[in-house]
């Protein structure tokens, strides 16, 4: 039993600390609890103000969201645009560096992704434009 209990009492340094501790946790404790109040009481005496005031704050706060929105919209849209571009500089910057066969074979290689892009696209509109002819035939009977 004796080897569970220590041999001495605390060392000066512990009681120390202790000492110094305590009263600084129960004043943090105390300002804590004095902040909890401040808030639920301001929270009390502006509730009134902000429901007679709602119908300018609701809007007033979908705009503000809005025009955020829209700024980060735009830059994200404007980050995009200067990477294409310089995506599009690193591309031309390799299409120069080889041999100049390389250019018109990339140009007609383009090319004929485009013919064949618009090809689909044709196909698809086509194919979209039959499919609701024969949705608006079928309601008609």
């Amino acid at each position: 039993m004796k080897s569970f209990l220590p041999e001495s009492g605390p060392s000066a340094q512990q009681i120390l600390t202790v000492v110094t501790l305590v009263p600084l946790g129960g004043i943090l404790l105390l300002l804590a609890g004095l902040t909890l109040a401040g808030t639920l009481l301001g929270l009390a005496l502006s509730t009134p103000v902000f429901v007679i005031f709602s119908p300018v704050l609701v809007p007033a706060a979908f705009v503000i969201a809005a025009a955020v929105t829209g700024f980060l919209t735009s830059g994200a849209f404007g980050i995009t645009g200067l990477s294409s571009l310089s995506w599009l500089a690193n591309y031309l910057r390799r299409i120069r560096m080889t041999p100049s066969t390389a250019l018109p074979e990339a140009a007609d290689y383009a090319r004929r992704r485009v013919q064949d892009s618009a090809a689909y696209v044709g196909q698809k509109t086509k194919e979209t434009g039959q499919a609701i002819q024969s949705k608006a035939e079928g309601t008609k009977t």
